[in-house]
């Protein structure tokens, strides 16, 4: 079989299954592993697929945004274990910004250790687990986004620019090497951006599953936060990332 001929068939399997293990396409394209590995390092260089453990899987749509109910379902051990690392920076008077992830959701649990802490947000979802927690809060205005429960839009925006942030903990859709931090909605990234710009320390929480991603709208580059994922799902060579941010991985 001819390498175009391959590379097809092995884009095309991948767009049916949405996720292909290694052995499976050595057995249909009846080569060896070693030039299915140099294959699929190829496509990916192509942007025609995305390498995972032991296989390979179909890019995601840039639009393509998981509701509030699938978000929090996928990765529940990893976004627990970025949380609750996560959780552990926060210091003593520190002012801190929330963003409307599910990861960041899971880091109220945690908040158990720091005294006499402020937390701004924009998530309709955080404010009942924190008034739990007796943590003095502030909601940020604009509209509600029903998706993801996130105030967005000029009033957020608004909002957002009378206070600044010790920390600041944001999800992502997407993190990539080149093309930094992304999220599918402009009014999301929006706040997201203002959130990085005015923090003195600012932080991606990301299960390693969005290492590579890329979604439509910008949040900030890549050496403007620090990334904080796991390692269960890491495909990808992180030496990609060294020299341009700091990437915390727990276990």
């Amino acid at each position: 079989m001819l390498t175009p001929e391959r590379h097809k068939l092995i884009v095309d399997l991948v767009k049916e299954k949405n996720v292909v293990k290694i052995q499976e396409l050595v057995e249909v394209t009846n080569s060896s592993e070693s030039t299915i590995r140099r294959d699929l390092t190829l496509l990916e260089d192509e942007k025609q697929v995305k390498r995972i453990h032991g296989g390979a899987a179909k890019l995601k749509g840039k639009l393509i945004e998981p509701d509030l109910i699938e978000k929090s379902a996928a990765n529940l051990l990893a976004k627990k274990l970025i949380a609750k690392h996560a959780a552990s920076l926060i210091e003593n008077g520190d002012s801190i910004f929330l963003d409307a992830g599910t990861t960041t959701l899971q880091m109220v649990p945690y908040l158990t250790n720091a005294e006499n802490i402020v937390v701004v947000t924009n998530s309709i979802s955080l404010i009942q687990p924190l008034i739990e927690k007796n943590i003095k809060t502030f909601l940020i205005g604009g509209y509600i986004k029903p998706r993801t429960a996130a105030m967005v839009g000029r009033g957020a925006i608004e909002g957002i620019k009378n206070y600044r942030f010790d920390k600041a903990f944001l999800g992502a859709n997407g993190i990539h090497h080149e093309l930094g931090y992304t999220t599918p909605d402009p009014d999301e990234a929006n706040i997201k951006r203002f959130a990085v710009s005015l923090s003195r320390e600012p932080f991606i929480l990301a299960d390693s599953s969005k290492l590579g991603e890329v979604s439509f709208s910008n949040i900030a580059d890549l050496e403007e936060a620090v990334i904080i994922t796991d390692e269960e799902n890491i495909s990808i060579d992180l030496e990609s990332y060294q020299g341009k941010t700091e990437i915390k991985v727990v276990k």
